[in-house]
């Protein structure tokens, strides 16, 4: 397993899309300049909102010929020939302009941004870091400075300034797909070097395990977590995701001696009790997955999941005052689920309250529309009837 980095090259695409999602370009009004000068800045804008950045830049030069040290002539033309990708008569620009104003408004990301293009990450972390001491910085330097960070083969400190985009920019799948790239790309080298130590040992076969698992290919990890268990016979943690990946493949029987030896180890183990809860269900078994269930939703009271099944288990039993109470909290942890409400239906129905179920019953029916508007299924977790048997909403 290799993993290649692959370095980000600026194509002919104009720099400016790549600060589109963190909102774009934030350029300052003209300000502070007087006369002629003040007019041709203005009009130099003009063009640029145009996109007529030819007609922008020679008005600029026009600028800087009667005022060669004009500020907003330099950034702006330093920006023109950075989109433009001629970074070396950007970064020229920039740094004339920074050498009387060092901190002049966004002026150290865009030579930053310059030398990034230029793969000089060195100098693009210098002025990256330099842009973020100043009052405003731009909102997209601590990107760019991870970025940078990463080509100059700091990848934990990239990281780190990733996270801290991500916690301004929650919806923002540009940052989560560099965190996720950086992370992975540590994983497989973690990975490549545990193989390079010792392919057979159990800490290599436990982990492929893992990586399969969570790849749905679940033969494959049966594969790695028996090598594991060959190598060591009584390491702990192995025997429940074990018996997790028989049951995925419908291997019920020996899902079943996993998990119970999961279970051994760990009586409190949450999946597989969850699991262990879930074949007997499947079987109507409700005094066996009563246990199971119970000791699932004490491990982890807040888990969605295990207060429906358990709900469900108490309805199989009988036990509808009990099971009202696990299901009203199902519905509290997530608002969305329409399960719980139709299953809340169900017992309310048992408990001859009909104005409360017709309430669940009318919350069920619009949480599925809205669940099915989002393409959304809920497959293998619907409520039971009187026998005790899965039944489809009405």
């Amino acid at each position: 397993m290799h993993f290649y980095i692959c370095k980000r090259v600026l194509s002919g695409v104009r720099l400016t899309v790549f600060l589109v999602f963190l909102g774009g370009l934030v350029l300052n009004p003209v300000t502070g300049a007087a006369g002629q000068n003040s007019d041709l800045l203005k009009q130099a804008q003009t063009y640029e909102a145009q996109q007529n950045y030819p007609a922008a830049e020679s008005i600029y030069q026009k600028v800087l010929a009667s005022e060669p040290d004009n500020p907003e002539a330099l950034k702006h033309l330093g920006i023109l020939e950075q989109t433009d990708l001629k970074f070396s008569e950007s970064i020229e620009h920039f740094k004339r302009l920074l050498a009387s104003q060092p901190d002049y408004p966004q002026v150290n990301f865009f030579l930053g941004l310059s030398y990034y293009g230029q793969h000089d990450y060195k100098d693009a972390i210098a002025s990256l870091q330099q842009e973020l001491k100043t009052p405003s910085p731009h909102p997209a330097t601590r990107y760019y400075l991870a970025l940078a960070l990463e080509g100059q083969g700091q990848a934990d400190e990239a990281i780190n300034q990733l996270n801290e985009v991500a916690v301004k920019n929650p919806h923002k799948s540009e940052v989560f797909y560099e965190l996720a790239r950086l992370h992975m790309a540590a994983s497989l080298r973690a990975i490549d070097q545990l193989r390079s130590i010792d392919p057979d040992s159990f800490q290599f076969h436990a982990l492929m395990g893992e990586f399969y698992d969570q790849e749905a290919h679940y033969q494959a990890a049966i594969v790695q977590y028996q090598a594991a268990l060959k190598k060591q016979p009584n390491a702990l943690g192995i025997h429940t995701p074990l018996g997790i990946a028989y049951w995925k493949l419908d291997q019920l029987d020996t899902a079943q001696k996993e998990l119970l030896l999961g279970i051994q180890e760990s009586p409190d183990d949450f999946l597989a009790n969850v699991y262990l809860g879930r074949m007997a269900l499947r079987d109507n078994q409700f005094n066996k997955a009563l246990p199971y269930l119970q000791r699932a939703a004490a491990s982890q009271p807040q888990d969605e999941e295990a207060r429906i099944l358990l709900g469900r288990c108490l309805i199989g039993l009988g036990e509808f005052e009990e099971a009202k109470a696990d299901l009203l909290v199902a519905a509290r942890l997530d608002s969305t689920d329409p399960r719980s409400h139709y299953m809340l239906a169900d017992v309310y129905l048992k408990l001859k309250q009909p104005a409360d179920r017709q309430r669940e019953l009318d919350l069920f029916n619009k949480l599925s529309i809205a669940q099915k508007a989002k393409g959304m299924e809920n497959a293998g977790a619907r409520p039971l009837d009187d026998s005790g048997k899965e039944s489809t909403p009405q």
